[in-house]
């Protein structure tokens, strides 16, 4: 199986005091979805914000897709969250102004896609999360479940390697969050894409392929 994710012997520290991740080693191959448990301050963001390019590490090596992450390398971390990486959030971070056809598409305004390419790629995949009729509603028009399905739709609209979902199901109730949760997986094995789902509900983690649990910083399992 091809490696698309790689941490290598990462560590990252605040003021040299306070050790959010220590040491940490663990691989995630092409196609895979996996759960980094942990309960809160477990290092689980920290480490997810670093695999996105949004935080560097003290020390260690990072590689995405066979490719060691030049983290001062400012342009390659903007050229690496465009086009290898999507990111689906816990209170969703939609733009309030814009509808749901134009959350999805405004990743694709800096990939220089042109009007007509934009609308038909954005259209389709807001087909794919079953939101086709709700393309021109406002996130306040929509329930929460909705508004998530559109953060995974706008996650996917670069065809990214790699989703990294950070709490993507906490602010919703169970019925709602097992919606999303099957929508990610049925993303995750239709279209290979490698999905780290961030949680702290294990019952989550066993319908995954696998799990990585952080205790204090490290990789316990």
């Amino acid at each position: 199986m091809e490696t698309i994710i790689e941490t290598i012997h990462v560590n990252k520290a605040y003021n040299d005091q306070v050790t959010a991740l220590a040491d940490v080693n663990f691989a995630v191959g092409k196609g895979e979805f996996v759960a980094l448990l942990g309960r809160s301050g477990s290092g689980k963001s920290t480490l997810l914000n670093i695999l996105g390019g949004l935080d560097a590490p003290t020390s260690g090596e990072v590689h995405i897709g066979g490719r060691r992450v030049d983290f001062s390398d400012r342009k390659a971390l903007i050229a690496l969250r465009r086009g290898s990486i999507g990111f689906v959030f816990q209170s969703f971070n939609l733009i309030p102004a814009l509808t749901a056809q134009e959350n999805v598409e405004y990743p694709l305004l800096f990939n220089y896609r042109d009007r007509a390419a934009r609308a038909k790629r954005a259209a389709d995949l807001l087909s794919l999360v079953g939101l086709a009729d709700r393309a021109h509603h406002y996130p306040r028009e929509m329930s929460g479940g909705e508004q998530q399905r559109v953060a995974i739709a706008r996650a996917l609209v670069g065809d990214p390697l790699i989703v990294l979902a950070d709490e993507p199901t906490g602010n919703l109730d169970s019925r709602t969050r097992d919606g999303i949760f099957e929508l990610m997986r049925q993303v995750n094995r239709e279209r290979e894409t490698t999905f780290l789902l961030v949680t702290h509900e294990r019952e989550l983690g066993r319908r995954t392929d696998r799990t990585i649990e952080l205790l204090d910083g490290s990789v316990v399992s």
